[in-house]
């Protein structure tokens, strides 16, 4: 019998990828109760293809031994495209569907630091309007609309 497709999400951080795998399901019953491939094999392995531009790395081999499980692959570019594909295999069995391919984009320092970004550009943006604001007024182009009384004019 095959083993897999696993179920794959990822999620992109700086320089790197979060890969989440969730095993799939094996259609074998113990008394009466759907048996997991860890309860079949106790310990399965894991291989992560990476595409990107210039083709397709392999990484090295893991191991798990448990049905839902995650891995970060680091040392990436940021703002770059790759594809992950994740493919289990036992050492009893060698048959296996990798999973579907799914691609996501690193993330750069641009878009990490963005909303800090945005708050000091808002920030900035209030205080130069309030000088702005103040050097007209200290000007005179602005003026109260109440007249000042007799005495202290």
């Amino acid at each position: 019998a095959f083993l897999g497709p696993p179920e794959v999400n990822i999620s992109s951080c700086l320089n790197c990828i979060n890969v989440s795998i969730k095993l799939p399901t094996s259609h074998a019953r113990k008394n009466g109760k759907l048996l997991t491939l860890i309860d079949i094999y106790e310990e399965l392995d894991y291989d992560i293809t990476l595409k990107t531009l210039d083709g397709e790395h392999k990484r090295s081999r893991e191991k798990t031994t448990e049905a839902n499980f995650h891995t970060v692959i680091e040392e990436l570019y940021p703002n770059r495209n790759y594809c992950v594909s994740v493919m289990i295999t036992a050492s009893l069995n060698k048959l296996s569907i990798p999973s579907a391919w799914k691609c996501i984009t690193t993330d750069s320092v641009a878009q990490q630091d963005y909303h800090g970004v945005v708050i000091a550009g808002a920030v900035c943006f209030s205080l130069i309007l309030a000088g702005a604001l103040k050097c007209v007024h200290a000007a005179g182009y602005i003026v109260p609309e109440k007249s000042l009384p007799r005495t202290l004019v």
